[in-house]
């Protein structure tokens, strides 16, 4: 359908009428604590234009949440707005022609000249037609580090990840648990692409993730990577928790000494009340590079039947990346905005800190942009196999470069 003119304003959303107030059922898997304070942020600016957010979280991870979802578009019961990641995990249903096309409205909002990095509005995009509005902009090369737990074990807190190996054994010997990691594959992958990049750096990663280098993945600087998650594997036992803001309560609580977790965990730190630099430390890059991957999440709007819906949908999207919502959305969730051309002068220390990482060009794309649903899934079994059992860490490159082999 063509958008009329004020529905394509850069920047006014143009509130519904009671008599044309529109009901979106809107899925995501935003359900901890600080997930839940940042979406409520996006309801609260969609019920203000006079429409209704029906809520749809769903319980779990976004591995949970996925599959749902997916199937509810292909069975026909498609939701009006559904989070997933900005990369490649809708291409299938994009090619099916189930998910709307929003290129006129971001076209109109100038999307390309405002989201930045470009490469996030270019992993909304299929054959030069734009189909998400990313949202926000994840890392998940953090360490989370809590202070009470060093003050107990009668340690300074770590400024590196080098660092925090060094004390791991002290924390174990006066009786808390050196890292937090919740029992799940994506948490245990994310992880290693943590470590990868602290301890293998910048162009073998690449090699590895983006240029799928089977033959970098089974060489020197990877077997140095699997060691030293070997090492992490052994500082992680005895954490049995499953979920990731499980994990991040054994930090903020001071029974764990660190987590390595993307930065929503700031979420749950801002939730608890607790003072980044007094209660917690958190270092990007685990403190040995100022490099941060730029993943994240995006909305998609599965096609319906419905002209006042698909017109509801349209005005959602310009409504989720306006330059309000962006800073209401992202001091609660901990993730930096899309938008480069907002201020966030009310971000805490770890915003900061990404900010000026994300200014001085330290970025990265994120597996999702660069490696299928298929491939991470096989990468993330294998992680969930590695740090639950005593694969060695031979064993584990050998499956791990195999798998970027045959990677797509």
């Amino acid at each position: 359908m063509k958008l009329s003119t004020k529905l394509l304003a850069a920047t006014c959303i143009v509130s519904a009428s009671a008599a044309s107030a529109v009901e979106l059922e809107v899925t995501h898997w935003w359900t901890s604590g600080g997930e839940a304070a940042a979406v409520t942020k996006f309801a609260e600016a969609w019920n203000a234009t006079g429409n209704t957010w029906i809520d749809g979280a769903i319980a779990g991870s976004g591995g949970t949440a996925r599959p749902i979802i997916i199937s509810r578009i292909l069975g026909g019961d498609p939701m009006a707005a559904t989070q997933l990641n900005h990369g490649r995990q809708a291409e299938e249903l994009i090619e099916a022609g189930l998910m709307l096309d929003l290129t006129e409205v971001a076209e109109a909002g100038g999307w390309r000249d405002i989201v930045n990095p470009s490469s996030l509005l270019d992993s909304c995009t299929l054959d030069g037609r734009i189909y998400c509005v990313p949202v926000n902009i994840h890392s998940a090369q953090w360490m989370w580090l809590s202070h009470a737990a060093y003050e107990t074990a009668g340690l300074p807190v770590p400024t590196t990840w080098t660092e925090f190996v060094e004390t791991a054994p002290a924390l174990r010997e006066a009786g808390l648990q050196p890292l937090a990691m919740g029992q799940q594959g994506w948490q245990q992958n994310l992880a290693f692409g943590a470590i990868t990049l602290a301890v293998a750096g910048l162009d073998p990663w690449r090699e590895v993730t983006v240029n799928k280098n089977a033959d970098v993945a089974a060489g020197p600087d990877y077997a140095a990577v699997f060691a030293a998650v070997a090492d992490a594997r052994e500082f992680a036992r005895g954490s049995n928790v499953q979920d990731w803001n499980q994990a991040t309560n054994m930090v903020i609580s001071g029974t764990a000494g660190a987590q390595l977790m993307g930065d929503w965990a700031q979420g749950e730190f801002s939730v608890a009340g607790m003072q980044e630099g007094v209660d917690y430390s958190c270092l990007p890059g685990l403190g040995l590079n100022a490099i941060l991957d730029t993943g994240g999440d995006a909305f998609y709007f599965p096609v319906n039947s419905d002209p006042e819906i698909t017109a509801a949908q349209l005005e959602l999207a310009a409504l989720l990346i306006s330059p309000d919502v962006q800073v209401d959305f992202n001091l609660a969730k901990g993730s930096l905005p899309v938008r480069g051309d907002i201020d966030l002068v009310a971000a805490n220390g770890c915003m900061q800190k990404g900010l000026e990482i994300l200014a001085n060009g330290g970025i990265l794309p994120s597996g999702d942009q660069s490696l299928s649903p298929d491939s991470q899934l096989q990468i993330e079994d294998l992680m969930a196999e590695f740090w639950s059992g005593d694969m060695s860490a031979e064993d584990a490159q050998a499956r791990y470069a195999a798998i970027i082999a045959s990677a797509d």
